[in-house]
């Protein structure tokens, strides 16, 4: 494939489309989500160039956040401005964001949902073949030296066996990149607008203003401070959360159920199940819980606002890091030292798609997975008694309609969770 983009963006109605249709499927966590935009937006619409998306893949892991939704505002301002931005961001939330909402309602008067888990152990089985897709389409392209695939498994090594900080991998990387990588040239800088620092302070201000007001808004009117607990600790957490949602569950775990009192340790891990089979980031676990706390502090409504507070506070800020970088983008990756950089980074990102992959697939084949520390090493042993084999033959007939039939994503996923649901209820 060509390195070539079309000139001519495409329409708002196309751009509406295309992240409605993104924000709908984008099952199985981070890795499954930017393999789909890319064959969307880089293969099939032909809208970014390969160069562009990595650059972006790099420039994403660098933020706090969900790096697939803040990968999907970018493509949106690049092809639209801050209006595509927007677009693209909302609907790759949103979807996600109302299921969770329908599902934490349900879950408030009558408990776990059984009949919705069995439906999306097809989605979960179907996202494993998804994910095996996305992850050989991203390394075939990341990792073209040997010194990439270097970077690529040392990242995977990091991560997965000696749970190194998510920081501290993408640190190493880029500095590997910048010593060790002399693929790039220094190239012609695109000049940068003479105004572009005041333009990015004041855009700063407006989204610090868009984060915060609305929530003391809420808070002096309904008279809750739960509303400004929710408000404060999720934004503690948007700032913190490099390397994505797995990065920081356990300490948001831990803070929810044991600091707060919000919710139970059996209520967290009912609503990371939820958040682990519906669309959109898992992070959207922080929904769940700003629901059940509003819940149980005043019922349907204050769980309402509760939930939407959490969500405001947990995604506007990727708005905020993305308005403000993303301007910057093509300037850095014109800088050929620099991008040797990013690429190191990217080379990278593919050994946390595998940390990632592989702990979804273990957690999704087996129900109980336990970590066995073995001096500085740490190693994920599943229970073998718990293994499932009704995932094994669903993610074998997702692959055989990926693979050998060639169906496009929604279909696999509608025929596996339909079959899901039936196997589970024999």
């Amino acid at each position: 494939m060509t390195d070539t983009a079309k000139n001519s963006p495409p329409t708002f109605a196309a751009l509406l489309r295309i992240f409605a249709k993104i924000g709908v499927i984008s099952f199985g966590g981070p890795a499954a989500q930017i393999s789909l935009m890319h064959r969307l937006l880089v293969e099939e619409k032909n809208w970014l160039t390969e160069k562009q998306f990595m650059h972006a893949i790099s420039f994403c892991m660098l933020l706090p956040g969900p790096e697939a939704m803040q990968i999907a505002t970018y493509a949106g301002w690049t092809l639209r401005g801050i209006f595509g931005g927007l677009i693209a961001g909302l609907l790759f939330v949103l979807p996600g964001a109302f299921v969770i909402l329908a599902l934490a309602m349900l879950y408030a008067e009558f408990g776990a949902v059984p009949e919705v888990q069995s439906m999306f152990l097809g989605i979960k089985a179907a996202v494993l073949m998804i994910v095996i897709d996305a992850l050989r389409k991203v390394a075939r392209r990341a990792l073209t030296t040997p010194v990439q695939y270097a970077i690529a498994g040392f990242a995977f090594m990091g991560l997965f066996v000696f749970a190194l900080p998510y920081p501290l991998i993408l640190v190493i990387a880029a500095l590997i990149g910048f010593l060790g990588l002399n693929r790039e040239q220094e190239q012609t800088s695109p000049p940068l607008p003479k105004d572009i620092a005041a333009r990015s302070v004041a855009t700063a201000a407006i989204w610090l203003c868009v984060w915060v007001a609305p929530v003391i808004l809420i808070s002096l009117m309904a008279g809750q401070t739960l509303f400004i607990e929710l408000a404060t600790f999720f934004s503690k957490l948007a700032v913190v959360t490099f390397g994505g949602a797995y990065a920081v569950l356990a300490y948001m775990s831990q803070d929810v159920v044991a600091g707060f009192g919000w919710l139970t340790a059996g209520e967290m891990i009912d609503g990371l199940g939820l958040a682990e089979t519906t669309p959109g980031p898992l992070i959207l676990v922080t929904e769940f819980v700003g629901f059940l706390a509003g819940f149980k502090e005043g019922g349907i409504w204050v769980g309402i606002l509760g939930a939407a507070i959490t969500l405001w506070v947990t995604f506007v800020p990727c708005f905020l890091w993305i308005f403000v970088g993303a301007p910057y983008i093509d300037w850095i990756s014109s800088q050929g030292r620099i991008n040797n950089a990013l690429s190191g980074i990217t080379s990278a990102v593919v050994g946390v798609m595998l940390n990632l992959s592989l702990w979804f697939a273990l957690h999704t084949v087996f129900s109980e997975v336990n970590q066995l520390p073995f001096g500085v090493a740490t190693f994920w042993l599943p229970e073998f008694v718990s293994f499932n084999g009704q995932v094994i033959i669903l993610a074998g007939l997702s692959a055989v309609a990926l693979f050998w039939f060639r169906w496009g994503v929604l279909p696999v996923l509608a025929l596996s969770s339909g079959l899901g649901y039936i196997v589970a209820s024999i």
